[in-house]
């Protein structure tokens, strides 16, 4: 269907192939402070795409005793060479850990600019053969061109198990949690109650669900809603100082993608219709909406189409 090629192959990527650009690479790292010793470096709430060389994701430092502790590094070397010059001035000097949230590029390739012995990501990450990194590194040397180059991914050399794992005298309660992806690892910094949740929460901004499973990720987020934090580091979107604001609105958003797809696709919509339906009042703020809505589509209508509409020799 060529209604369906074409809508598939604009959902999958954020643009053909990169301009030229008319600026020198690099990248504007502007850590803002969210509690005692912690700071946000917020991406840009957009796909990627190289007006922004990738960093789309929120990053958190934290300062301890021993140096500072990076959750997250973005898109590529080139960023994380950077990154890690403004942690280290936050930390007094050095970086004593990165820890890798989920399996998505734009959290986890600027991760080359540090020694694998101090970068942690859970069990199920790491058993990841390199060979599942390479997809995602064609596609974003496709899609960054220059801002990727020297980018090689290395699989963390620690693991980041439940607990809670003291560095420089800042206790980090450690939570392997999936939904979002395979495997979800969220931090709470229990000095300041700031809870960094990676991409199981957005802000502000329509969640992506190129790898999700809906019901763990509900799972995973009443988990969340139950911990004793006071504020909220999403992965994407603005600082949320409230306990739960920016979980509901994740929670309401995937509940919506679900419920839509399924009327879609009971109305007999094609998967270019599903993708262009209205977008509800209540969702009209959150940024790249249409987006990543029509991104669900191609994540979820194949297997709500094969569910749903078997072969007539198959039922």
């Amino acid at each position: 269907m060529i209604r369906r090629r074409a809508f598939l192959g604009g959902a999958l990527a954020a643009v053909a192939a990169p301009p030229a650009l008319a600026q020198p690479f690099g990248y504007r790292i502007r850590p803002e402070p969210v509690g005692d010793g912690i700071w946000i470096v917020r991406g840009a709430d957009e796909p990627i795409a190289s007006s922004n060389g990738g960093a789309i994701a929120n990053l958190a430092i934290i300062a301890t005793d021993a140096g500072a502790v990076v959750v997250d590094a973005g898109p590529s070397l080139r960023y994380g060479t950077e990154l890690k010059a403004v942690a280290a001035r936050l930390g007094g000097g050095t970086v004593a850990r990165v820890y890798l949230t989920h399996f998505h590029p734009d959290h986890d390739y600027g991760a080359a600019a540090f020694d694998p012995a101090i970068v942690a990501a859970t069990r199920q990450f790491r058993d990841l053969p390199l060979t599942e990194h390479q997809g995602f590194a064609d596609g974003m040397y496709r899609l960054l061109g220059d801002w990727m180059r020297g980018t090689e991914f290395n699989l963390p050399g620690r693991t980041a198990a439940a607990g809670v794992e003291t560095i420089g005298g800042r206790p980090l309660r450690l939570l392997p949690l999936g939904g979002h992806s395979a495997s979800d690892l969220v931090i709470m910094d229990e000095k300041s109650g700031v809870l960094i949740a990676g991409d199981l929460v957005f802000n502000g901004r329509a969640a992506s669900t190129p790898h999700a499973d809906v019901a763990r990720w509900k799972q995973s987020l009443a988990t969340l809603r139950a911990l004793p934090h006071r504020s909220v580091l999403p992965g994407h979107g603005p600082f949320d100082p409230t306990p739960t604001l920016a979980i509901d609105q994740t929670e309401a958003w995937i509940d919506w993608v679900q419920e839509n797809l399924r009327g879609s696709l009971a109305a007999g919509l094609d998967m270019v219709e599903a993708g262009n339906v209205p977008i509800p009042a209540r969702f009209a703020s959150l940024k790249a909406a249409r987006y990543e809505l029509q991104r669900s589509v191609a994540h979820f209508y194949p297997a709500l189409e094969a569910t749903q509409l078997p072969r007539v020799d198959a039922r």
